[in-house]
């Protein structure tokens, strides 16, 4: 598989800026932003709406499942602010609650 343009990873501490950056070089490169967070929100929401609860054994397995067939997609937006769709399904603003950033959390820490 060949890619047409490079990844770029911005890592660093909480308030340094990533976010940022990564939005402007995004706008100005006509590249997607990927962001990490957003990523887990949206298996957040996921494993939410399918009725998994955090702990349960099948919780890792179902979201990387999710990741491998490309149910969640990052769409690029005029502003850098990438659009996240689950299943086509714009969830920007779903994955964006405290219940889901917490989810976000536990569904971290059982994925691959």
């Amino acid at each position: 598989m060949s890619r047409s343009r490079p990844i770029v990873a911005i890592d660093g501490p909480a308030g340094s800026g990533k976010t940022t950056v990564s939005r402007l070089v995004a706008q100005r490169l006509g590249y997607v932003v990927l962001d990490t967070g957003a990523l887990y929100r949206t298996l957040a929401l996921a494993t939410s709406r399918a009725g998994l609860e955090p702990g349960r054994d099948e919780l890792g397995p179902f979201c990387n499942e999710l990741v491998e067939r490309g149910a969640i997609v990052f769409q690029a937006a005029p502003d850098g602010v990438s659009r996240v769709l689950l299943d086509g399904e714009d969830v920007s603003a779903a994955i964006r609650t405290p219940e889901m950033s917490s989810r976000a959390s536990v569904v971290s820490a059982l994925t691959d």
